[in-house]
């Protein structure tokens, strides 16, 4: 976005997601100034940019959350709507290395850019630079990747930084001796926060979802979709109170086993799970 005219004297525009101000006369003329002057603060000009910057800020973060909602899931996206999107910074920012799989499950490669035509262009694990045009790929969980941690390895070899945290996302394995009755997981029973209102907030902030007495994450695994959920207190309790059990459902809303549950709603259930706990109050004198 190019300079505004704002007034006598000035021009504003948008550098780094700020409103920033030069000067069009005297000796500062065409220089761009350390702070807003007084007599711009409240411009039209001004306040248009403000709130084109806060829009710019929402669409970057939807994008964010849309390609995290197709990792996690392990979607097919189609080649075309990526190549559609690639123009735009924001979902550029947000899809900018990100793995990718196509026609071949082994083949892994880190997206670098997306043509017109809905060609990809990857950099793979061989260090080269391929274009492929599959009709859809996938942004897998890295639950499902084979051979991971040399995956992050050959990432930190390549400098790679993910807008979408994916490679080096925490995972969790599903235990393969599991009670064949058992319904729940109480690892990270008994963290202690100060009020529920604490504990919940924290659950947002983290991007979880609160509904009722519990935290969940939504989850499509192998074709159906799964809610984990971490009992957090009652709605409006204002003592102290402690994270509970992890268990999961499937959309019928029937508890599952453990060992029904799928790798990747096992992984994301474990995630939050470990997430609350983490937040918890450790007295002093106590080992975290």
């Amino acid at each position: 976005m190019g300079w505004l005219s704002a007034g006598d004297g000035y021009e504003v525009a948008l550098v780094d997601g700020r409103v920033a101000a030069r000067a069009t006369s005297g000796r500062a003329a065409g220089r761009q100034l350390k702070s807003l002057p007084r007599a711009l603060r409240d411009h039209p000009e001004v306040d248009r940019l403000r709130r084109f910057a806060e829009w710019l800020d929402r669409h970057a973060a939807a994008c964010v959350a849309q390609v995290d909602s197709w990792m996690v899931s392990s979607l097919p996206v189609p080649t075309g709507l990526l190549a559609r999107v690639w123009p735009d910074e924001a979902w550029q920012s947000a899809l900018r290395d990100i793995a990718v799989v196509g026609d071949d499950p082994d083949e892994v490669g880190f997206l670098r850019g997306a043509t017109e035509d809905g060609e990809l262009r990857v950099v793979n694990l061989d260090g080269e630079t391929v274009r492929l045009s599959p009709r859809t790929v996938t942004l897998p969980h890295p639950v499902l990747l084979p051979d991971l941690e040399d995956i992050r390895e050959f990432a930190a070899e390549l400098g790679i930084v993910q807008r979408v945290e994916q490679i080096h996302r925490a995972t969790w394995q599903r235990p393969a001796d599991l009670d064949p009755k058992a319904t729940e997981i109480r690892e990270f029973t008994g963290g202690s926060f100060r009020s529920r209102f604490a504990l919940a907030a924290r659950a947002s902030s983290l991007g979880y979802r609160v509904s009722g007495g519990y935290a969940t994450s939504r989850v499509r695994d192998g074709g159906r979709t799964v809610e984990a959920a971490v009992w957090i207190g009652e709605p409006y309790w204002e003592d102290t109170v402690e994270t509970g059990a992890l268990t999961w459902q499937d959309q019928d809303g029937r508890a599952l086993p453990l060992r029904e549950v799928g790798p990747v709603a096992w992984s994301e259930g474990m995630r939050m799970a470990a997430a609350l706990y983490a937040g918890r109050v450790i007295e002093e004198g106590k080992s975290a």
